[in-house]
């Protein structure tokens, strides 16, 4: 666990982004030993060592480009433009060089020369292309390398053969490194930009939510207090005018409504915070199946009949809450929800593999908990329940809770309201 953990505590686009880093701090490896061993070994001597050399120096040119150019398409920092335009000169003037050396007869083996010309032109096109983001900008790229090598070619004289030679190996390597790098770009940009929006999505349900509660309120109390504001104003006026008969029964009015409207206040409110468990369960698999986790829900039929209103409500808002976690706070490819009898009570397992393990990556998860999960265990209490969360094997995270499957305890105390007041504002 402990040589894995630092790759398992990574979310997806961190994984992405680590493994296409690494990619090409490979790919400078392999110029070296591919153009920079070619050239060594083709070329007589002390020339093959200084054009290894310049290689080592290109290859680790291209690495810091690569570096900027990811941390740029991450919206890190600003795009690499200098670095851009010195790893594209360098190429073409080691490619240039290549040319010259092989038609002034310092380069007689023509696979040396090949190997240099050809790989440099490759290796800075793939370098540029990863501070490109249109298609077209990179096959202009390509096709002014093709074309370049193969004009420097002709007006060194040399053969036709030669010419074509260079300039289609120029245009083939140019073509195949700036696909793998723009493809690259464009997988590591979109990876990042699907987690932001999924992120927001979060964030967007939580508002809408809110914003739903806040109307049904409004539709409540909006009608009532006009009404109550007009009869107290008219009960003022009726006592200033010694109409004290007809002041009291507009007060008497007033005080019919407060009452009425303190009722459909904790109508709306208990409709707000009460939830079907079978609605939950149903809801959770189908916002998991959407957000690419595989999802598998297992309820028994002999544990749901049995369980009072209440304490199906208590366990449903433990599953909006755990599914809530499972996709903000993590990062989960597979996700299980039970639901079982078990001496007595009413078991809810909610399970996922995407829990990061540092602190507070989960709400509720350790001392410092959110209040979150901390509402949830107030509300299980006010029915004699429990509620475990903590990581398991293999960097697993679970979610337990337990509810007495008998008649209901009754009404929960101001403690069990403020905890579902607090599991709410904490989600």
């Amino acid at each position: 666990m402990k040589l894995t953990g630092w790759w398992s505590r990574r979310s997806n686009p961190e994984k992405v982004e680590l493994y296409t880093r690494w990619s090409y701090h490979t790919f400078a490896v392999i110029e070296v030993f591919s153009i920079g061993l070619g050239v060594l070994g083709g070329a007589p001597q002390p020339l093959g060592g200084w054009l290894f050399l310049l290689v080592c120096g290109h290859s680790a040119l291209g690495g810091v480009l690569a570096s900027r150019a990811f941390d740029w398409t991450v919206g890190r920092r600003a795009r690499p433009y200098r670095l851009m335009v010195a790893h594209g000169v360098a190429s073409c003037l080691l490619a240039a060089g290549g040319l010259a050396l092989r038609r002034f007869g310092a380069l007689d083996d023509m696979g040396a020369a090949a190997y240099l010309v050809v790989g440099m032109l490759g290796f800075g096109i793939g370098g540029v292309v990863l501070g490109l983001t249109k298609v077209r900008n990179m096959l202009y790229l390509v096709l002014a390398a093709a074309v370049g090598a193969g004009l420097v070619a002709y007006a060194l004289g040399m053969p036709l053969p030669d010419v074509v030679g260079f300039s289609v190996g120029s245009a083939i390597g140019g073509l195949l490194l700036a696909f793998t790098s723009g493809f690259s770009g464009w997988l590591l940009r979109a990876v990042w930009e699907l987690d932001a929006a999924r992120e927001l999505q979060a964030r967007l349900a939580v508002a809408e939510e809110r914003v739903r509660f806040g109307r049904d309120l409004h539709d409540v109390m909006g009608r009532n207090l006009a009404v109550i504001a007009l009869k107290s104003e008219l009960a003022v006026q009726l006592a200033r005018r010694g109409v004290t008969e007809h002041a009291v029964e507009q007060m008497a009015e007033v005080q019919r409504i407060a009452q009425d409207s303190q009722r459909e206040v904790r109508d709306v409110v208990r409709g707000y915070r009460e939830a079907d468990l079978h609605t939950e369960l149903d809801g959770a698999r189908s916002v998991l199946v959407a957000a690419g986790i595989v999802c598998r829900v297992e309820a028994a039929e002999t544990a749901l009949p049995v369980l009072p209103a209440r304490a199906q409500s208590a366990l449903a808002w433990v599953v909006r809450e755990a599914t809530t976690n499972v996709l903000r706070h993590g990062d989960a490819r597979h996700c299980t929800v039970v639901v079982r009898a078990e001496e007595g009570c009413a078991v809810l397992v909610v399970e996922n593999d995407g829990a990061g393990t540092g602190p507070g990556a989960i709400p509720g998860a350790g001392p410092a908990a959110g209040s979150g999960l901390a509402g949830l265990r107030e509300r299980l209490a006010a029915l004699d329940g429990t509620l475990d969360a903590g990581w398991v094997r293999d960097g697993r995270f679970r979610v337990t809770a337990r509810v007495p499957a008998v008649a209901d305890a009754g009404d929960a105390g101001a403690g069990a309201a403020a905890g579902v007041a607090a599991g709410k504002e904490g989600r």
